[in-house]
């Protein structure tokens, strides 16, 4: 029992700090991007290019051996998820379309691959 509470407090920080680090850098994304390009594909871009930052980059800082690919792709899919509900709260509404199945799909591998990362370079 004490392995499973480890593995939920690792892929619960790093998903929430994922959640947090998507939350910031949209919003000063959102900010330089709409002051100069204003086109809504050039928004969407570029946070499609911090989440998958923050995908790979927490599960590599918060994730620990021991099954760190599951907990990776859990913490990844978790952190979108997380993002998910707290902008539809934040814009007042949800929109799911097929982007966000791939958008989970691709964050989860992110995640996963960056956990792996994290045990590797760890180890050495």
């Amino acid at each position: 029992m004490e392995n499973f509470g480890r593995t939920c407090k690792e892929v619960a920080l790093a998903a929430l700090f994922c959640t947090l680090f998507y939350l910031v850098a949209a919003a000063l994304a959102a900010v330089f991007v709409r002051a100069y390009a204003p086109a809504d594909g050039a928004v969407l871009a570029v946070n499609w290019v911090i989440k998958c930052v923050g995908a790979f980059l927490f599960p590599l800082l918060f994730v620990h051996s021991g099954r760190a690919v599951f907990k990776g792709i859990a913490a990844g899919i978790l952190a979108t998820l997380l993002s998910m509900l707290l902008f539809a709260a934040i814009g007042g509404g949800f929109r799911l379309n097929a982007l966000f199945l791939v958008e989970l799909l691709v964050c989860g591998a992110l995640g996963g691959f960056g956990a792996l990362v994290g045990v590797r370079l760890r180890k050495e």
